[in-house]
């Protein structure tokens, strides 16, 4: 009878939050009896409001694994769990209807609609991404936010031990294919039968729009390219961004770099991510403008923003393709060894750039983020880098994300952190001979030296502004122009060659 009452929660959840209608529930009902193995059902009324399905689908996951129908792991539930919502959701035809209809209201609700969809059909797991730990650190570059990132479940060594016994997968080819669109997922690729996509059509080529399953800020969306290309900064890129956003005012939308180092983590497939949150990247201001003769009606600026970033403003959207292609035919063959800037060794190019498009006071916006990959022996990682000092913190690429000023540190720093903050408390000196923090020891030392008396009302903002600073001299290690009169001066000089 347990097992009968969450099959009517699920339900009535479903119809509460527009995944079915009245008419598909004796349907859905059916095929949620078939994934259980169930032979009898007797429909209830359901006196409940509710906005999170979890509680329900963790009661229905305990029943599968106790009556065997699923093996009691993570990755076994997360398929499972899919298999559930899938059997009490529309179809994609559906969403891609709904989706337009909403659309002839405004773009705001056609995403307003499509979030909200996918985050009550649990393809958004909102319970896992609210373990993640969040603050902001103000700064004179303005308020940089900071994200421990908690939302990735870590894996049963059952999981492990299956996936290597597994084929390489070929289809879908990655996890932006437009394939991935209902497919079942197995041990080293996530269920994806709740996955919706929406049809884009962006300067005359097919596009998809979905939403990031882990998001790191409001509406985190990912738009795909249909085929499955690399990465590629282009004309066409420039072109494609501001489509989106003539399309979607209301949504900033950017490219991760397409060379490695500088790029995100999925280069092998043509994608965009966007999303409707103001970073504070968006919020710096202009410090310096510039004049480019061929190009009178755009505002051309530098940002104040600790990477090196050009700032284009005008009505004409042609105007910013044209001069953004400009800015990046030059950038990709200019050097400046006095900075540490080449744009090739052994004919292998390092320059690329970081783009982002946005709509401002009926205005475009486009951001050009210069970006340099190049590496040598004291820099293995990449002279735009993350520095070792840095290490303890931040280590990995410095994507899209973060360049707009939203860092995603490891899961790690939760514990190393609480760990951190209980020797301050007790007043040690070192804590070099602690293997779990060891490596936080200089910058701990640094931070004990600061501040004279540390105490249980100030120790967690503190760690906090602490951190936000490295990542701060993460952002400064990545620029390729210093924040000095140096850099300055040799970040004019390119501006000039334009």
């Amino acid at each position: 009878m347990k097992i009968n009452h969450e099959i009517n929660r699920l339900l009535n959840f479903a119809l509460q939050n527009g995944l079915i209608e009245a008419e598909d529930v004796v349907y859905s009902a059916n095929l949620l009896l078939d994934l259980l193995k169930l032979e009898e059902f007797v429909p209830e009324r359901i006196e409940e409001e509710t906005a999170d399905v979890s509680p329900i689908l963790s009661e229905i996951l305990s029943y599968a694994a106790a009556h065997n129908i699923i093996e009691d792991t993570t990755a076994q539930k997360d398929l499972f769990d899919t298999r559930i919502m899938n059997c009490a959701m529309m179809r994609p035809s559906d969403v891609i209807s709904r989706f337009k209809k909403c659309y002839s209201e405004s773009p705001q609700a056609a995403t307003q609609f499509f979030y909200k969809l996918s985050i009550a059909s649990n393809y958004i797991r909102r319970a896992r991404i609210k373990k993640n730990i969040i603050w902001k650190t103000g700064t004179q570059y303005g308020d940089l936010d900071i994200t421990i990132n908690l939302s990735k479940p870590e894996k049963d060594p059952r999981d492990i031990i299956k996936a290597k016994t597994m084929k390489q997968q070929t289809y879908p080819k990655c996890l932006l294919c437009r394939e991935n669109e209902g497919f079942a997922g197995n041990i080293s690729h996530p269920a994806r039968q709740t996955h919706r996509l929406i049809p884009l059509d962006l300067s005359g080529h097919q596009w998809f729009l979905q939403y990031s399953p882990y998001t790191y800020y409001n509406e985190h969306c990912i738009v795909l390219n249909k085929e499955h290309i690399p990465m590629k900064i282009a004309r066409s890129t420039f072109v494609n961004l501001l489509d989106f956003v003539s399309k979607f005012p209301h949504y900033f939308i950017g490219s991760n770099a397409d060379l490695p180092i500088v790029g995100g983590s999925i280069l092998s497939h043509d994608h965009y991510q966007g999303g409707c949150y103001d970073f504070a990247m968006a919020k710096a201001s202009v410090e310096k403008y510039y004049t480019i003769s061929k190009f009178p009606q755009v505002a051309v600026g530098r940002v104040k923003w600790p990477m090196s970033t050009i700032r284009l403003s005008g009505e004409s959207k042609n105007d910013l393709v044209e001069l953004s292609t400009v800015i990046l035919e030059k950038w990709k063959k200019y050097s400046d060894a006095s900075v540490d800037i080449l744009a090739y060794t052994n004919n292998i190019p390092h320059n690329t750039i970081t783009p982002i498009a946005r709509k401002k006071n009926d205005k475009y916006e486009m951001d050009l983020v210069l970006r340099n990959n190049r590496t040598t022996k004291d820099y293995p990682l990449g002279i735009f880098h993350p520095h070792k000092e840095v290490y303890h913190i931040k280590k990995e690429n410095i994507g899209l994300i973060e360049v707009m000023g939203l860092a995603v540190l490891p899961a790690r720093l939760k514990n190393e952190l609480a760990k951190l903050k209980m020797a301050l408390l007790e007043g040690k000196n070192d804590i070099s001979n602690d293997k779990a923090i060891e490596k936080h020891a200089p910058w701990y030392k640094e931070i004990k030296a600061k501040y004279s008396n540390i105490n249980e009302n100030d120790i967690n903002g503190i760690l906090n502004d602490e951190v936000g600073k490295v990542f701060l001299q993460v952002l400064l290690y990545a620029g390729v122009y210093k924040r000095d009169e140096k850099g300055m001066a040799a970040f004019d000089q390119f501006i000039s060659t334009i």
